[in-house]
Order: structure tokens, then C-alpha cells, then sequence
């Protein structure tokens, strides 16, 4: 009786330890994506520049050219997106050191703590970002109705596109940095 209640006491460790080394490679899986979402989103964002020629008032060719560095908003997106790539990496490197050591990822609860507020201000940073960014992007898209000011994306589409989905990446990046940090509230709930 004594060795069944061993045998069942080693196999549910051994199923516990199985379950939080999967939830850790989970947890990397996620980092390495914040990390690959943030250098997409920003390589997107610095490339997007175009110049073309539009004709205004029926035949009079006026030169327009877009750049990201042209809007506050968008430098902000690139320095967020910047910020988080360093602290992404930074922890996944952490993380995998402390990994391939067979150590868990989240040494102490003040440790979960720090880990899940860096996570919540990246995210919260990440969407103030995009949200300033998306702003401008409409205002592209749109014009300004009641003015003469132009729907700058139908000659701009290059950029347009290019700032468009640095800006999708951005928001992706956001949600991963949400899942991290909702594995953070799991882990602080068990411990």
C-alpha cells in the first residue's frame, strides 16, 4: 500500500513537473513571437516612405512625398515597438538560460510580479502607441471632409500599406504581451 502511494505521489510530480515545463516552452513560444511581431512591425514602419506626383486643380502637378519621421505618432510607434523588442529579448534570454538549466522561468512571486507589469506597461505602451498611429492612418485614408485636404493614400498607397500593417503587427504584439501576462496571474494564482 505504502509503495502504491509512492509510485502515485512520484507520478503526479513527475505529471506537474511535465506540465509546467510545457507551459515555460509556451511562455518562450510567446516572448520569441513578441520579439519577431516588434522587429516586423518596426522594419515596416522605418521603410515606409514613397514621393509621387499628383495633379490638383485639373492639370497642375504637385510633388507629395510621405514619410514615417513626417508624424509624431509614428515615431512613437517605432520607439514603443523599439522598447519592447530590448525588453523581449532580454527576458527570453533570461528565460532560456534559466530553461536549459532546468530551473523554472519565475524564480519567486516578486519576480512573477516584476515580469507581469513590465508585460502590462509594454502592452499598455503598445497600444497607446497604435492607437495614436491609427489615428493618423484614418486621417490618410479619409482626408478632412468640409476642406480641400486630400485622401492622401490613393497616390500614397506604398506607404499607406506599409504603415497599415506595422500597425496590425503592432496590435499582435500587443496581444501576445497580454497572453504573457495572463500566464503570469495563472502562475501568482497556483504559488
Amino acid at each position: 500500500m505504502a509503495n502504491q502511494q509512492k509510485t502515485a505521489a512520484l507520478e503526479g510530480a513527475a505529471e506537474r513537473a511535465s506540465r509546467r515545463r510545457r507551459t515555460e516552452v509556451m511562455q518562450l513560444i510567446l516572448r520569441a513571437l513578441c520579439i519577431g511581431s516588434s522587429i516586423v512591425s518596426l522594419s515596416l514602419m522605418i521603410t515606409a516612405k514613397q514621393n509621387k506626383s499628383v495633379r490638383i486643380f485639373g492639370g497642375i502637378h504637385y510633388p507629395v512625398h510621405a514619410k514615417w519621421s513626417f508624424s509624431q505618432s509614428f515615431i512613437f510607434l517605432v520607439g514603443v515597438s523599439v522598447a519592447v523588442a530590448a525588453y523581449s529579448l532580454l527576458q527570453l534570454l533570461i528565460g532560456l538560460s534559466r530553461f536549459f538549466r532546468s530551473s523554472s522561468l519565475i524564480s519567486s512571486r516578486n519576480h512573477a510580479w516584476l515580469i507581469f507589469a513590465g508585460d502590462q506597461a509594454f502592452a499598455y505602451a503598445l497600444m497607446s502607441a497604435g492607437s495614436a498611429a491609427s489615428g493618423v492612418t484614418s486621417l490618410n485614408h479619409t482626408g478632412i471632409k468640409l476642406t480641400p485636404l486630400p485622401n492622401f493614400c490613393k497616390p500614397l498607397q506604398k506607404f499607406c500599406d506599409h504603415v497599415a500593417i506595422s500597425i496590425v503587427f503592432n496590435f499582435i504584439n500587443c496581444f501576445l504581451l497580454a497572453t504573457l501576462a495572463i500566464h503570469h496571474v495563472i502562475w501568482l494564482s497556483q504559488h
